[in-house]
């Protein structure tokens, strides 16, 4: 299960997706998760699917692995489902007990649904196509001019950056973890929720003190190599837009500016 969850890994590949500009894409994927939230029927969504699927075709990143992603959340959205297909007022369909099942809830219940699906799948295609590194910097570019209200820019796209880019880390810990307890004795498969969440309580600690060191460990690093970031700080690659970052901005704009519309046509 914890294999299953890609938020915050990096895909390789030198395709158009990553070599589009950082900010570009953090741009477009905010127009993006702003269409899902101010679409309110079906049809659009058929034009979301579109999308999803021509990105993932042209950035490489194979769909099993993106979907994968999914797994671990589906929990989260069964949930969802359920409270919407149950809590939901209108023409009732099916009785169960002191439940009722109800067309709206079914419609409102397959909507929300979706919505999640595709607010994983897209935020995923962010952080696979996204170098660490080239995040970081087009969260600065994007956050600079907040500077002059005291915005510390930086070091928020630095925080961000860095807790993307362990979380793969601290997963790949807690399942060595759960292995090296599961072979003295311990179950974490048995059980109902609340028991299995309670035997997951001792996982905390060794965890706990695993990232903290790896933090302080970081630290020291960083202070070791002079690290000193915000002002007067040179990369190595310097964010330059180019003829199809501008160009992939105004047609992705347009396109989610039609999506958005349709609320109110």
């Amino acid at each position: 299960m914890l294999k299953d969850i890609t938020i915050g890994q990096y895909f390789p590949g030198d395709t158009i997706i990553h070599r589009l500009d950082p900010r570009i894409k953090i741009i477009i994927i905010s127009l993006f998760i702003a269409s899902l939230f101010f679409v309110n029927s079906f049809i659009p969504y058929i034009f979301i699917v579109a999308f999803i699927l021509l990105t993932v075709k042209i950035s490489g990143v194979p769909l099993k692995f993106i979907l994968k992603g999914i797994k671990p959340l589906l929990f989260i959205i069964l949930i969802t489902f359920s409270i919407n297909i149950f809590m939901t007022k209108g023409e009732v369909l099916y009785e169960l007990g002191p439940l009722t099942v109800t067309k709206e809830g079914i419609y409102l219940a397959t909507f929300m649904a979706l919505r999640l699906i595709f607010l994983i799948t897209g935020t995923s295609l962010l952080t696979l196509t996204t170098s660490p590194i080239a995040l970081t910097d087009g969260i600065e570019k994007l956050l600079s001019p907040f500077k002059r209200i005291g915005l510390p820019a930086h070091e928020l796209a630095m925080m961000m950056t860095i807790a993307l880019r362990f979380i793969p880390t601290l997963l790949e810990e807690t399942d060595k973890i759960m292995k090296a307890q599961m072979a003295r004795g311990a179950d974490f498969e048995s059980g109902n929720i609340l028991s299995r969440a309670k035997n997951l309580v001792p996982l905390l600690v060794p965890l706990f003190i695993n990232a903290f060191r790896r933090a302080d460990e970081l630290a020291t690093a960083m202070e070791a190599r002079c690290y000193r970031g915000g002002d007067n700080r040179t990369r190595l690659n310097e964010l330059k837009l180019k003829k199809l970052d501008i160009v992939s901005l105004i047609s992705m704009t347009i396109f989610f500016g039609l999506i958005i519309s349709t609320r109110y046509i």
